[in-house]
């Protein structure tokens, strides 16, 4: 790092001058390293009257004190939502709102000085949760969105389904809610900034998509991109809770252009609280009608988001709370209406499984309800309506392989699910769910025709080979899927392969680790790329070895005839024969994802090029004197559609399981209200990873993992995703399992064992055997339902009643006029 921060700065006769520099190497002095610490909120929502930076500007050892002042431009990952700024100007959000920055020699010395900031405010009302933003729609947190409060309102409707549900022999109307959590990755969030040589910005920070912060800190900067360098760290975990652009990455990218110097923030634990972006607390409420023999006639769905005081991927979050329901069964209509309403606490984002795991508890949940009431198997009823492969979902989804089938059949027999369901003695019990997910997102963030990912290889002479990316390593394994992929079609080894990711300067952009799309797209443009290299050096070593091109194999770091293997030559010697040929052999791949059917306004959330399926068994002992829940087991089977590496993919799909049981059993974002003496503010819970449980090694049970393979055509060599769909089915499996032991229902998560125990004892008082949410509010503001007619009823896409643009018009006809010509 320290090679590339500065130039040297020598004395006249070539001695280096060290006094208030920091020595890295003979030749090579830089300024020494500042810190940064930034002034937090300490009220939820407010007006900044007044703030008085005086003395701890004067405070020895401070170098800079920031304001919002300095940051007038907006930013933000979605451009729907450019509404941060690195430190607020106007007006706080939440408490832990970042105010002021101090940059000092230490950081010890920063802490001290922004202590000593003075900060007026004028208190506004604190709207705590979605009803207080509902029924108040002032004062505005924000003065964009569709009304008052409510940051977003979408309304969907595949086909009649009001005719449909109302036509059914069974119709389930319930109620569910999933609290709020947080990422809780190991490694804090962190970043170094510094000017380079020529004066150019260099930002190294533990980010999961350089792409888009490279592009935050152009705007938030006013800085044109290609004068700076963002660099993505090694990351120790993200989960998602490191996709947005975070203020304090801009402010030391600021003062270090101010100041010359290199300047470092590293966050504390209760920083990463605020900084947040996990997940969102939903409430939901499923309208589902069922015929006698259990197929779904049509199901409507509504879902309320609370999403903190900033936009994040707020948007996508709300149509991803009811976007997958249908490819994972057969549901003929659909009616989705997703509200999402800005709160004064930290912002709410995308955390593994962004938006779907809420609404997938639901419908598992609710599925279970279903198959007690028609005295079905749940594995049985869902084998029954699983959605058929190579077909369009009502919304437009396109579904490729699916091997769910086989997933649930493969734990279903590894558990003795039909021995041990409705089988166990009081206290024990067994609960299935299944889910789907997207092997990463078919439409960029920002749209456009650009590929979403790209590689590039340099093959030198010595016969090691160089790959370009800018996907981020975050501990998933994406620099081992990168040379693996590479070296699988050069025929050499992964050893020989070096990896160079994650740096806007040196790698072609690759649209960062989220939607657990990096294997699929980077594996393909990675494939693309070793092809493109591989017929190169074939076309070289064909006409020195006068042997047709179609006979030559790649394998053990050579090159020969498939028919003679005796005659061949060394990689590097082809790599040689094709440099003197071509000259320096450098290739390029990419990959930009299928077109989408969906031609509605928010039909860009949810295509994907393949999906991955999961299903999972849940063994729960529950302790029916005082509700203690205890997981000793369990057992899930992952469509992945081709196992690059079983090692890597058994520890995603467990992971996962293990951040589920997280989510299910004790994980919330939870806030409180300080006395009134104390400001009354709405403040964190549990700001620490003292009081924030999460499992130990102690709650972890046993896991039977099974990989189903599908070979998926739109994978690189068959590959599906497997970041992040194992984690969804574990929160309602847990609860089906509860309900399986006890015979109570806890229609929310987490499940406590005071739920559990509060269920229980409504039980024995002949009350209902559940615990959740009673109702859905009536007061949503609901737009008009875009009406969408499904496929199988001669729809095109798009929505009847929704206005085409002019433009829109004129594009469609000239392509119209263009067939027919052709015709």
């Amino acid at each position: 790092m320290s090679a590339v921060i500065g130039k040297p700065r020598r004395r006249v006769d070539g001695r280096a001058k060290v006094t208030g520099q920091t020595r890295f190497a003979d030749d090579l002095i830089l300024p020494r390293m500042l810190h940064c610490k930034l002034l937090r909120s300490s009220v939820p929502h407010a007006r900044i009257v007044r703030i008085d930076t005086a003395k701890a500007a004067a405070h020895p050892g401070v170098h800079l004190v920031l304001t919002g002042d300095a940051f007038p431009v907006a930013y933000g990952v979605l451009p729907v939502s450019h509404d941060e700024h690195a430190l607020c100007r106007d007006k706080v959000r939440f408490v832990g709102d970042p105010v002021a920055a101090v940059i000092a020699r230490d950081e010890a010395t920063a802490a001290a000085a922004v202590d000593l900031i003075e900060v007026e405010y004028e208190t506004l009302r604190t709207l705590a949760a979605p009803d207080d933003s509902l029924a108040h729609p002032e004062p505005r947190i924000h003065e964009y969105g569709d009304t008052g409060n409510v940051h977003k309102a979408v309304s969907l409707q595949f086909g009649d389904v009001d005719a449909a549900i109302s036509g059914a022999d069974h119709v389930f109307d319930d109620v569910f809610f999933f609290e709020g959590n947080t990422h809780l990755p190991i490694e804090q969030h962190a970043t170094v900034a510094a000017k380079d040589g020529d004066g150019k910005l260099v930002v190294w920070s533990s980010t999961q998509t350089p792409h888009y912060l490279h592009r935050s800190l152009a705007k938030a900067l006013q800085m044109p991109a290609a004068h700076i360098r963002v660099m993505a760290t090694p990351n120790g975990g993200g989960f998602g809770g490191k996709s947005d652009p975070f203020n304090h990455e801009v402010v030391v990218a600021k003062a270090a252009l101010m100041l010359d110097r290199p300047v470092k923030i590293c966050l504390t634990r209760e920083e990463v609280f605020y900084c947040h972006r996990g997940r969102h607390p939903v409430l939901m409420r499923f309208r589902t009608g069922v015929t006698r023999d259990g197929k779904i006639t049509g199901v409507d769905l509504q879902t309320l988001l609370d999403g903190g005081a900033y936009g994040s991927y707020g948007v996508a979050s709300t149509f991803y709370t009811g976007a997958l329901q249908t490819v994972t069964y057969d549901i003929p209509t659909y009616r989705f209406r997703g509200c999402r309403v800005f709160t004064n606490k930290p912002p709410c984002g995308p955390k593994r499984g962004h938006g779907t795991p809420q609404g997938r508890f639901g419908q598992e949940v609710q599925l279970d309800k279903i198959a007690e009431r028609l005295q079905v198997d749940p594995a049985d009823l869902r084998l029954n309506i699983i959605a058929p492969p190579d077909s369009l979902t009502a919304n437009y989804l396109r579904i490729g392989t699916i091997g769910l089938a086989e997933c649930i059949r493969t734990v279903v027999a590894s558990s003795g699910w039909k021995d041990t369901f409705r089988r166990l003695p009081l206290g024990r019990g067994v609960g299935l769910a299944c889910s789907s997910y997207l092997s990463g997102a078919g439409l960029p963030i920002n749209w456009n025709d650009l590929p979403h990912s790209g590689v590039q290889l340099k093959l030198d002479r010595s016969g090691g080979v160089t790959a370009f990316c800018g996907a981020t390593e975050i501990g998933q394994g994406s620099d081992d899927v990168l040379v693996a992929s590479v070296a699988e079609v050069l025929g050499i080894e992964p050893f020989d392969i070096r990896a160079v990711t994650g740096d806007t300067d040196l790698t072609p952009v690759d649209l960062g680790s989220y939607s657990s799309r990096v294997t699929l797209m980077m594996g393909n443009a990675a494939i693309e790329a070793a092809t493109r290299a591989r017929d190169l050096l074939a076309r070289a070593v064909s006409r020195k070895l006068e042997v047709p091109v179609e006979r030559l194999t790649f394998r053990d770091r050579r090159v020969f005839d498939r028919d003679d293997p005796g005659r061949g030559v060394t990689f590097q010697e082809a790599v040689c024969m094709a440099e003197a040929e071509f000259g320096t052999i450098g290739t390029t791949g990419s990959y930009t994802p299928p077109k989408s059917p969906a031609k509605f306004k928010g039909g860009g959330v949810g295509p994907s090029p393949t999906y991955s399926y999961t299903a999972a068994i849940v063994e729960v002992e529950v302790d029916p004197d005082t509700g203690w829940l205890v997981v000793p087991k369990i057992w899930i089977a992952h469509d992945i559609g081709r196992s690059l590496n079983p090692t890597l993919v058994r520890g995603q799909v467990e992971g996962g399981v293990y951040m589920g049981l997280g989510e299910a059993l004790m994980e919330e974002q939870a806030f409180r209200r300080l006395p009134p003496r104390l400001s009354n503010a709405l403040v964190h819970k549990f700001p620490s990873m003292l009081e924030y449980k999460s499992p130990t090694f102690l709650e972890m049970p046993e896991v039977h993992t099974d990989l189903i393979e599908s070979m998926d055509p739109a994978g690189p060599f068959g590959a599906k995703e497997v970041g992040q769909g194992p984690l969804l089915p574990i929160m309602p499996a847990l609860a089906n399992a509860v309900y399986d032991a006890v015979g109570v229902r806890i229609d929310e998560i987490p499940i406590t064992p005071e739920k559990v125990l509060k269920a229980l004892q409504s039980k024995a008082a002949g009350k209902p055997a559940r615990v959740g949410p009673a109702s859905f509010p009536e007061n949503v503001p609901w737009p008009d339902a875009l009406l969408v007619t499904p496929p199988w009823e001669g729809g095109d896409g798009r929505a009847s009643n929704e206005p085409v643009k002019k433009s829109k018009r004129k594009a469609e006809a000239g392509v119209e006029a263009t067939a027919g010509v052709r015709r």
